[in-house]
């Protein structure tokens, strides 16, 4: 059984989808970023790389908007540019690779991708040199390459800024700012690789709801609930969700 306008997607994979999004936007209505750890790797396993990475794209520009106003008052938004700088060259790049490479190879990348960040997020690294608009834009571009492939451009963003010691609404703030500009980037850069499918779109619209739910749900939890505690929560959503998506279980 399947939605009549997606004919090709069973109901039980269209339902997991909605679900995995879901998760993914609680993550990112928390801490910022965290999203495509949780969606792309599972999304990928159930629906392709070619789909999951512009939809996280599409449901995340929409979806994810309402956080941009309160981050634009508190985050230093010329930090926030100097690192888009580096991105501007970095998500090309990444378009390209997940444009270009068959499947199965994008899979097993994105795991390898995701694992990488994961440990880079359970090790607690920190940068702890003072920030440099050079470093800084190695940084984006960095980002902007693995954010291009499917969208996994937090991590190192996170480990460089959490090194300036700054409080974490600003340190929030300016994470949501960069992802803002480099996600509506993608887009733009998506849609010209010809990555904007129909079924992109319709997808989106089934992963959507639940992400923005997420977010929102996400966004209320800062500041009531423990950090720690929803540090640990999504450290074990985003390892399950690289081990359930590789490639070797189907």
């Amino acid at each position: 059984m399947s939605l009549f306008w997606l004919p090709e997607f069973p109901t039980t994979i269209l339902a997991l989808l909605a679900a995995t999004a879901f998760l993914a936007g609680l993550s990112r209505g928390f801490s910022g970023f965290g999203a495509a750890l949780i969606f792309v790797p599972l999304a990928s396993s159930l629906i392709g790389p070619k789909l999951a990475t512009p939809i996280l794209a599409v449901i995340d520009l929409i979806f994810a908007a309402h956080l941009i106003p309160r981050a634009w008052t508190i985050g230093d938004r010329r930090e926030v540019a100097v690192m888009f700088l580096g991105a501007l060259f970095g998500i090309p790049a990444g378009t390209m690779i997940l444009r270009n490479f068959d499947p199965l190879t994008l899979r097993w990348m994105i795991a390898g991708m995701a694992t990488a960040m994961f440990l880079l997020i359970l090790s607690g690294w920190r940068y702890h040199g003072k920030p440099h608009p050079s470093a800084t834009v190695a940084v984006g571009a960095v980002s902007g390459l693995f954010g291009g492939i499917a969208q996994i451009g937090g991590p190192p963003v996170v480990s460089y800024w959490l090194g300036t010691g700054r409080e974490p609404a600003r340190l929030r703030a300016n994470i949501i700012l960069f992802f803002a500009a480099s996600g509506l980037f993608s887009f733009i850069s998506y849609w010209w690789g010809g990555l904007l499918s129909e079924a992109v779109v319709k997808l989106s619209i089934v992963a959507g709801p639940g992400y923005g739910i997420g977010t929102y749900l996400g966004t209320h939890i800062f500041g009531l609930a423990s950090p720690s505690t929803f540090r640990v929560a999504s450290l074990v959503l985003i390892a399950l969700a690289v081990v359930t998506s590789l490639p070797i279980f189907g």
